[in-house]
């Protein structure tokens, strides 16, 4: 093996590693529930793209709004993903994995939602790291009772 292809060997590894860590800070991030401007520059390009249960948004800011809003609904939440499969290409890049999700709803009543699904992302190399371009995560089952949608979140359905 020749010099080059170490580095660019040692470039994939690299890259996937930091894929790897962003798409984890990502998802205890929800648990934390700071969603602020520097979160969503953290984690997302300023046209992200991101499809959800209940609606699609696009931009950095709809999705900041979308993601404060969806998240009140709960007092307490656990993400876990798991099987992550992280390919390179040049400065873009895809991660896809599972994705488990356990909520307390913030209703008062300490009902448990669970949902599990797969959730595909697109991501770029940015002058700050990588960040998420597209996402999209499909729900596959559901367990509890899911949360009573405001009626500010109730327009992303038709988004």
């Amino acid at each position: 093996m020749d010099t080059e292809e170490m580095r660019r060997q040692l470039r994939t590894l690299t890259d996937r590693a930091e894929i790897t860590d962003l798409m984890g800070r990502y998802l205890r991030s929800l648990d934390v529930g700071v969603f602020d401007e520097a979160w969503a520059d953290a984690f997302h390009t300023e046209d992200v793209t991101a499809e959800m249960p209940i609606g699609t948004v696009h931009g950095r800011d709809a999705l900041l709004a979308h993601v404060r809003q969806a998240m009140a609904l709960f007092d307490r939440t656990v993400h876990m993903g798991t099987d992550l499969v992280v390919e390179v290409d040049g400065d873009r890049a895809t991660a896809r994995g599972a994705q488990l999700s356990t909520h307390v709803l913030a209703d008062g009543s300490d009902d448990l939602f669970v949902s599990a699904g797969h959730v595909d992302n697109a991501l770029v190399r940015t002058a700050a790291g990588w960040r998420i371009a597209a996402s999209a995560l499909r729900v596959v089952w559901t367990r509890g009772t899911p949360p009573r949608l405001p009626d500010s979140l109730l327009p992303a359905l038709t988004a």
